[in-house]
């Protein structure tokens, strides 16, 4: 088994050192792809910096082609994906992750935040399965690859109900302390509730998409 560990981001340059560093602290982890989806901040080049495979993608394509884009650099049979503004997160945590997915009870496990903000534990806990944080095999994703054509940030949606579809096995593992950093402080308020916005519209159409 050879994990692949695929970090989508758009404009992180601040923060995706917080979740590069202890991915490559991670023994279990082969490679760290970051997939650069058109930042403007110099994200790209804090991730060269690290080390890591960087693709470059000169315009801002949505979630779901960023991450497709780290499927087609990546060399492994695993696929780790992870979002770029996780806080708290530890190399423990990858690991325990990746201990979940070879105890071969699922064919994709899925981490769920606990015990980080009030705010992404709540959420996690309404619908655990739209974490961006799982694991599953290269073979899975490629049967899932003409979904992210039509997904943007709804990709985690649209693989969820995929896998429901086709009857794949899935679980979830605790990583307490971990959260993400909220569009809103990002952005500033208004341009992040905007985004906010569309991320949660993006999520209801693929609801009710029709594969």
């Amino acid at each position: 088994m050879k994990i692949s560990a695929i970090v989508p981001a758009y404009n992180e340059a601040a923060r995706i050192g917080a979740v590069l560093t202890p991915l490559l602290a991670a023994p279990s982890v082969a490679e760290v792809i970051v997939v650069d989806d058109g930042s403007t901040d110099g994200t790209a080049e804090v991730a060269r910096r690290y080390g890591v495979k960087v693709v470059r993608l000169a315009e801002n394509r949505g979630k779901g082609a960023a991450m497709a884009a780290g499927v087609r650099a990546a060399s492994g049979d695993t696929l780790l994906f992870l979002d770029a503004d996780l806080t708290g997160l530890t190399a423990q945590h990858v690991e325990d992750l990746v201990r979940a997915y070879k105890e071969g009870e699922a064919e994709v496990v899925i981490a769920v935040f606990r015990k980080g903000r009030a705010a992404t534990d709540l959420s996690q806990m309404i619908v655990p399965f739209l974490s961006g944080q799982r694991i599953m095999p290269k073979k899975l994703w490629e049967r899932a690859e003409a979904l992210t054509q039509a997904e943007d940030f709804g990709i985690e949606m649209a693989l969820t109900k995929l896998a429901f579809r086709e009857g794949w096995r899935q679980k979830t593992v605790v990583w307490e302390g971990v959260s993400h950093v909220r569009k809103e402080e990002k952005r500033g308020f208004w341009q992040g509730f905007i985004e906010r916005l569309k991320m949660y519209a993006n999520i209801v159409r693929s609801i009710f998409r029709r594969f």
